[in-house]
């Protein structure tokens, strides 16, 4: 297949839910231009994924896949993990730094798997246990540094995925009533990002 030098962001049409988000939010803020192809989440799907796999997009059917100066990107946290290094920002400076964002991301990635068991209605243990659990663990990083974000002052792409666990979880109903001081900061603070503020009003 040809790939196009523009970037296009491939994903499912189901609103503001899922692993894609992460990705679309992280390029709006980073002031990437792209082309959004979103498909169906139906009975058209198998065959879409089919599709989209005979066309080098996806090895094993899942998405979101970006494509980006020539190359597919598939996993959502890997490629905002590209996309820091080939910007060069959004990764922090020092090994500590690094090191950080990394296991954020693999707290939320843990996190995520726990999540979608909601997607069929509010799971009970989720809400009462796991989300709680996840935040008090997630706001105490966040509460190392004056903030408002993770490394404090600076933006990394791990803020982008917590953010929009933060997200998803009030759209599922499954976001603990109270949360930690630390990420109450860092989600209004995050809310106000000048190329996001917009994006995000849109709910």
């Amino acid at each position: 297949m040809t790939i196009s030098d523009s970037v296009v962001y491939h994903y499912l049409a189901i609103g503001k839910l899922g692993r894609g988000e992460v990705v679309k939010l992280f390029l709006i803020d980073a002031g990437i231009n792209f082309e959004e192809r979103l498909y169906r989440r139906d009975d058209t799907w198998p065959e879409t994924k089919e599709k989209l796999k005979k066309q080098g997009l996806t090895r094993n059917g899942q998405v979101p896949a970006l494509e980006y100066k020539g190359l597919v990107l598939t996993g959502h946290i890997p490629i905002l993990r590209f996309l820091s290094r080939d910007l060069g920002r959004y990764d922090g400076n020092t090994s500590e730094d690094k090191y950080l964002v990394d296991l954020i991301s693999d707290i939320y990635v843990d996190w995520r798997v726990h999540w979608v068991t909601n997607l069929k209605g509010p799971n009970r243990e989720y809400k009462e246990t796991t989300a709680p659990q996840y935040y008090d663990l997630i706001g105490k990083y966040y509460a190392d540094r004056e903030g408002p974000y993770l490394l404090g002052d600076e933006v990394s792409y791990a803020d982008f995925a917590v953010y929009v666990s933060i997200d998803n979880d009030a759209r599922t109903g499954t976001l603990p009533d109270t949360l930690p001081e630390s990420i109450t900061k860092f989600k209004a603070a995050f809310e106000a990002r000048p190329n996001i503020i917009d994006y995000i009003k849109q709910g």
